[in-house]
């Protein structure tokens, strides 16, 4: 989709005041409104000024989009770049005279399709207004989540100078991450958002917690699930076999005659929550490889003695 340049649609530099930009988009509000302006393409213009001035009047969300930064060429495609809004919160008011159905594909691109609904219970004042929350996610290992771990994270934050000029800043924060912390929940960091105007608090700071990929669990929930892989003499006669957790290497007894993907539960060894998950491990039975002249021996004596047919309940 095609890249608007807001800062030309406001028609102002890209290195102006706040009040500059207010000032210029209520001039050009007054000239193209619907009701008083006689040109003839007055609604579109108001609608797309009004989605320029949405962007640009918030600090915030002026330097979200100031990360364009090379793909600031009118004209061509946009492709953001991956995670470019990593450390920013996208969610604001309406602007004057437009609903959610009246963004463009490009806003809603940049910010999500519901990003033009009312932000419930938020005051906005000129000079007493309190700071814009910031929200960032921050991935952890899945064992942070059994012990607790304390971990220093870097966020990108937009301030104001003297002149009402946005720049962004890096800031580093130690965050202690608490025991039985699952995937998806937010952190709240009282007053870590942006400062409030004119004496008023500042914003919070909501870490949304992901684990990072881990090579042998997956997550679902408060639950974790584990392959195992087991050989064939062990899943059919039985065994006793040390299984890898968070927590530490548990004995689990595998039964004679367990089946290839059945799953055992290890009752409480999944997330520690309250009440705790469960760690569910998953049979894998592998085969071990016909690569020597012994292993494919055993191989054919099993072919002839054992005369198993996988297959006979297919009827054929």
């Amino acid at each position: 989709m095609d890249f608007k340049d807001y800062y030309k649609i406001v028609g102002v530099d890209k290195s102006a005041s706040q009040d500059e930009i207010k000032r210029a988009y209520k001039k050009l509000a007054r000239k193209y409104h619907p009701d008083v302006s006689k040109e003839a393409d007055a609604e579109a213009r108001f609608k797309e000024l009004g989605e320029a001035y949405e962007v640009l009047k918030d600090p915030e969300k002026r330097a979200a989009y100031d990360q364009l930064g090379a793909n600031w060429k009118a004209g061509q495609d946009f492709k953001p770049p991956p995670n470019w809004d990593a450390g920013f919160e996208f969610s604001g008011g309406d602007f004057a005279g437009a609903s959610g159905s009246d963004y463009s594909d490009f806003f809603e691109s940049l910010f999500g399709r519901g990003f033009g609904s009312a932000q419930a219970g938020r005051q906005y004042s000129e000079f007493n207004a309190r700071g814009e929350d910031h929200h960032a996610k921050v991935l952890i290992d899945l064992e942070d989540a059994y012990q607790g771990a304390t971990r220093s994270i870097t966020l990108q934050t937009p301030e104001l100078d003297s002149k009402g000029h946005v720049s962004t800043k890096q800031r580093t924060l130690n965050v202690k991450i608490p025991k039985g912390v699952k995937q998806g929940q937010r952190i709240r960091l009282s007053g870590q958002g942006s400062s409030g105007m004119g004496g008023a608090p500042a914003g919070d700071l909501y870490l949304e917690i992901e684990f990072k990929s881990h090579s042998i669990y997956r997550v679902d929930g408060r639950d974790v699930y584990l392959d195992l892989p087991v050989t064939p003499w062990e899943a059919a006669l039985g065994a006793t076999v040390k299984v890898p957790t968070p927590d530490g290497p548990v004995d689990l007894k595998i039964t004679a005659g367990t089946s290839n993907g059945r799953k055992l539960r290890l009752k409480a060894r999944g997330i520690p929550d309250k009440p705790p998950g469960d760690l569910y491990v998953v049979v894998q039975v592998t085969l071990p490889p016909a690569d020597s002249d012994t292993a494919k021996d055993l191989y054919r004596k099993m072919k002839q003695e054992l005369a198993y047919n996988p297959r006979s309940k297919l009827g054929v």
